[in-house]
């Protein structure tokens, strides 16, 4: 049986609800990513993710993409990551 978890949009919209499995493999590549790299672009961050999965031999059943964004969305509203504009180019970083 699976395990869902009720994720949080930073606009206060209505959330996904994600298979907790899903969730937790993509949260640690997303604050890996941003760990190693101070500040990402959304398609950046993204390929990063990816590129994580690959050199980890992780595999992962539906689209890296939708979930990475479900999740950082989630993340941005519980106050873990945060945007940041750099010269009119949305980035995203570890909150302070």
């Amino acid at each position: 049986m699976e395990h869902k978890i009720q994720l949080l949009h930073p606009a206060g919209k209505k959330a996904v609800r994600m298979d907790i499995d899903k969730y937790t493999v993509i949260k640690k590549a997303l604050l890996n990513s941003l760990k190693q790299n101070r500040e990402l672009t959304h398609t950046e961050l993204l390929d990063v993710v990816i590129d994580n999965f690959k050199k980890n031999k992780i595999k992962f059943e539906g689209s890296i993409e939708w979930y990475m964004e479900s999740v950082k969305l989630d993340l941005e509203a519980n106050k873990i990551i945060e945007r940041v504009y750099d010269k009119s180019k949305l980035k995203f970083r570890l909150a302070k």
